[in-house]
């Protein structure tokens, strides 16, 4: 859906600002990581203070070669994802992996077939691919002019506490869905109904991917939109978020200027304002940098 009528006078202001800051969140200085290796797929990268806890703590499980870090075990998906689980449990007692959350990512071989499952916590010191669903959340005032919901991350969050995020965020469980997931966050994160959410097209797929005090952040986000009428508003559920707000698009602009929200929200909301049609033609400026790789 495209914003009717034409764009407001000096909404290429704060332009330059938006490709700065996605310049900037997307840089990566990618000789600080060495790649892992699964059955010969460079499906991991660690950082150098990784790379010596898995050799030295890890003989059995990691070895290194002139290709990079591998793991020796290559054993089908339950004896591999229970290998690492302990692993991982180690690596947790140790006091190295934090945000536990007993909650299992799923990777993948490169041609999508299923390899195993590994706690969350351990996907950012590995640098594995995780996927996320994010949902922004748009209605048109009476005016016409069209706002967008956002959320602010509660206090007690792990990751990135009191800063704003997309209507609905979260990640894709092993043994879920994309449209699973959207439906199980969207009622946690916004008390949206499942009909509302059921069968929404999947608008933009973005990469994420950047160094952390974890490891490296790799995700793929799959992102939706949902159009609530006036008399519709998000109601959390969970606790994880701590209020909504519905702002204008200059709002949500000045936002991601300001740095003000979780990274991974800001590119979904430069995504959503430039298929708005937000910037004009310039949004393909926008576009094209949130698809640098």
């Amino acid at each position: 859906m495209v914003l009717a009528g034409p764009i407001r006078v000096g909404a290429n202001m704060q332009l330059q600002g938006v490709l700065t800051y996605l310049a900037q969140v997307q840089q990566l200085e990618r000789a600080a990581f060495t790649p892992l290796f699964f059955a010969d797929e460079a499906l991991g990268c660690v950082n150098a203070e990784w790379q010596s806890r898995l050799l030295g703590h890890e003989p059995e499980l990691f070895f290194m070669s002139s290709r990079g870090m591998h793991c020796r075990l290559s054993a089908g998906y339950a004896p591999l994802s229970a290998a690492l689980h302990q692993a991982a449990l180690r690596w947790r007692d140790a006091g190295w992996l934090h945000g536990w959350r007993d909650e299992n990512f799923l990777v993948c071989h490169e041609n999508g077939a299923e390899f195993f499952e590994l706690e969350r916590a351990a996907f950012r010191p590995l640098g594995l691919t995780s996927h996320a669903v994010h949902l922004n959340g748009l209605t048109r005032r009476p005016d016409g002019a069209v706002h967008m919901w956002l959320g602010r991350r509660s206090l007690l969050k792990a990751v990135d506490p009191d800063r704003m995020d997309n209507m609905v965020g979260g990640g894709v469980a092993a043994g879920e869905s994309i449209d699973e997931t959207r439906e199980r966050e969207g009622w946690e994160e916004a008390g949206l109904a499942g009909e509302l959410l059921a069968g929404l097209p999947q608008q933009s797929l973005l990469w994420a991917e950047r160094a952390v005090a974890r490891g490296l952040h790799r995700e793929w986000l799959h992102v939706f939109d949902v159009w609530l009428t006036p008399q519709q508003y998000p109601l959390n559920q969970d606790g994880e978020v701590a209020e909504h707000v519905c702002l204008s698009l200059p709002e949500v602009e000045s936002l991601i200027v300001e740095q003000r929200f979780m990274i991974d929200a800001a590119l979904v909301a430069a995504d959503c304002l430039a298929r708005l049609g937000y910037w004009g033609a310039d949004g393909a400026r926008v576009r094209q940098a949130l698809s640098a790789r």
